[in-house]
């Protein structure tokens, strides 16, 4: 879930409510908070009953993960401060990060002070880097964290520092067995060199270290002493913490960096095959739920950054977004709840109980119609206005949401035109209240080819390629017969290289009228549509050269016993990918 500072906003941030810009415009006026010395943060206590404090005062964490941009800290801080969040957490740490520390300051809110080490993101994220060899890296991590906490040590809005995030677990991308096993010893122990090399220059702040599990913990109990607490990113699995740590004997406390409500890799998928997305009262019971437990282990949880206070408007700013697109969802509220910001007159968002997508397993045709269903209410009674997004991420791992054409009918259902590509994308309806609120709900919905007049005589028959892919991932092996099985679901895929083709041979030479190509995201650019009656001698009847991946559908007048779409161009760095390939008479 979470990225490096690095990654840019993949949205324009839409504003807040007229209240939060309103105090966002006194944030010009230097407080006196901001002029402070910086605090002094200790861990005190003893085993089972410690504390976090702040110039000898009791602390408790009540935080969330940071997303806006840094130079959009005085236009969220405040918003921040009225959820009665105190604390907000980053993943990297430099010389942009000074407008953050001191819009923090400014509204009573601190920074736990991330710093980025691959492979950061856990399994499937970051590069990779051998931390039992690497020494130049080694040596640059160490002289550029501390550069920064000598920067900004004396802030008032550094709470702590932050040494790597989920990079313990993320090792199993590069390495496996027992050289795994000596990589995770290696990083832990850079990780207590980081935290030493801090301790040496900034006395006054804790230094803590995130894993995506508590499976990392017994890394760092072995390797790390020299850090003050512990932090694990966990959703779903957030009640299980205190359990794990009585189990392994630990004699430090820890905080939570992430969590919130059920994650992709923790739902079962739905009748699609694609991960069953909560809905947003799952959502936001689900903040509630972490939090609850979290308190519960009293002396030993010194609180969490929850996740996140982001306004991306994408796939998983969906999933996680408290306000995507500055919009306040659920979740907003429940963790502005827990946290006791006072929720008594706020307006809050339309409850999106139900939606039901007709046709959503056996398919909606390319570039058809979809009727949505859903029953929505607003608890303040407010006008609700909707929208229906597409998303394709499943397709092709784009995570942009495609606003769709969406006519309210009569009876309060929507009407809305899906996208021109075939495979399963996430449909969501957003309602909103115009008062800066939107319930969100999402299902998914298989698009498929639109029907043709006419017999498909290459279904069935026998089929060769110029290559095929044999590696099981993402679906394959994928050979030539996967064009004209007549099942949407599965692709042919060649080599990654130009040319290559597929044919098909009908049995006997037969005259057609109509050729569908059901591409994959992996398609061609340019290509053509070829006839033969010996499979030697080739005529073509079609020319492509602007193809975009959508389904191509064209009249042709051709004869022949063997029909081949050649591929000149590819459309992307992969190969060919065509789910079906229809020939019509």
């Amino acid at each position: 879930m979470p990225h490096p500072p690095s990654r840019a906003l993949k949205r324009a941030l839409a504003p807040l409510g007229a209240a939060a810009l309103l105090t966002g415009t006194l944030i010009g006026l230097q407080t006196p908070a901001a002029e402070a010395a910086g605090s002094v943060v200790k861990v005190t206590g003893a085993q089972g009953s410690w504390q976090l404090t702040v110039n000898g005062a009791p602390y408790q964490i009540k935080g969330l993960t940071w997303g806006p941009a840094v130079g959009d800290a005085t236009r969220y801080m405040p918003d921040l401060a009225s959820m009665g969040v105190n604390t907000v957490r980053t993943w990297g740490t430099d010389a942009t990060s000074k407008p953050l520390f001191d819009a923090a300051a400014a509204n009573g809110v601190k920074v736990i002070a991330g710093f980025w080490l691959q492979p950061g993101g856990g399994p499937g994220s970051g590069g990779c880097v051998n931390y039992v060899t690497d020494t130049a890296y080694k040596n640059q991590m160490l002289a550029e964290f501390p550069k920064w906490v000598d920067t900004y040590k004396d802030n008032p809005g550094v709470l702590m520092w932050n040494v790597g995030n989920e990079s313990t677990l993320g090792l199993q991308n590069c390495f496996s067995g027992s050289e795994l096993e000596a990589q995770r010893n290696a990083y832990t122990t850079f990780v207590n060199d980081v935290a030493k090399k801090i301790h040496q220059i900034d006395p006054n702040h804790p230094v803590t270290s995130t894993d995506a599990w508590t499976g990392a913990w017994p890394y760092y109990k072995r390797n790390a002493p020299d850090l003050d607490l512990y932090a694990v990113n966990a959703y779903n699995a957030v009640c299980t913490i205190r359990s794990d740590w009585e189990q392994g004997g630990y004699t430090k406390p820890y905080i939570v960096t992430e969590t919130g409500p059920a994650g992709e890799w923790e739902v079962p998928d739905d009748a699609n095959g694609v991960p069953d997305e909560p809905t947003d009262v799952q959502k936001a019971d689900g903040y509630t739920k972490a939090w609850g437990c979290i308190t519960g282990h009293q002396g030993v949880a010194l609180g969490a950054t929850m996740f996140h206070y982001g306004v991306e408007n994408d796939f998983g700013g969906i999933w996680f977004n408290l306000l995507p697109g500055g919009l306040k969802r659920l979740s907003y509220y429940s963790v502005k709840k827990a946290y006791g910001g006072d929720t008594s007159r706020d307006n809050t968002p339309p409850v999106i109980s139900s939606m039901t997508v007709d046709h959503a397993t056996d398919g909606v045709p390319a570039g058809g119609q979809v009727h949505i269903a859903t029953r929505t209410t607003d608890p303040n009674g407010d006008p609700i206005t909707y929208q229906v997004l597409f998303s394709s991420n499943y397709i092709d791992q784009n995570k942009a949401l495609v606003a769709a054409d969406t006519t309210v009918n009569g009876d309060g259902s929507l009407t809305a035109r899906v996208p021109g590509k075939v495979g399963v994308y996430k449909v969501y309806v957003q309602a909103t209240d115009g008062h800066g609120n939107a319930g969100i709900e999402a299902r998914s919905l298989r698009v498929v080819p639109p029907p043709v007049n006419g017999t498909n005589v290459a279904q069935g028959r026998p089929a060769t390629a110029s290559s095929a892919q044999t590696d099981p991932t993402g679906g394959c092996p994928c050979p030539a017969g996967n064009a004209v099985d007549g099942n949407s679901g599965t692709r042919w895929a060649s080599d990654w290289s130009d040319p290559q083709w597929v044919q098909v041979d009908l049995g006997a030479s037969t005259t057609f009228k109509h050729v569908q190509l059901s591409w994959e995201a992996a398609y061609a650019r340019a290509y053509r549509i070829e006839t033969s009656g010996d499979g030697q001698n080739w005529t073509t009847v079609k020319s492509v050269d602007n193809g975009d991946g959508s389904i191509d559908d064209f009249d042709v007048s051709g004869t022949g016993r063997y029909v081949r779409l050649t591929g000149t161009q590819r459309g992307t760095g992969y190969g060919y990918s065509l789910y079906e390939f229809g020939v019509y008479r």
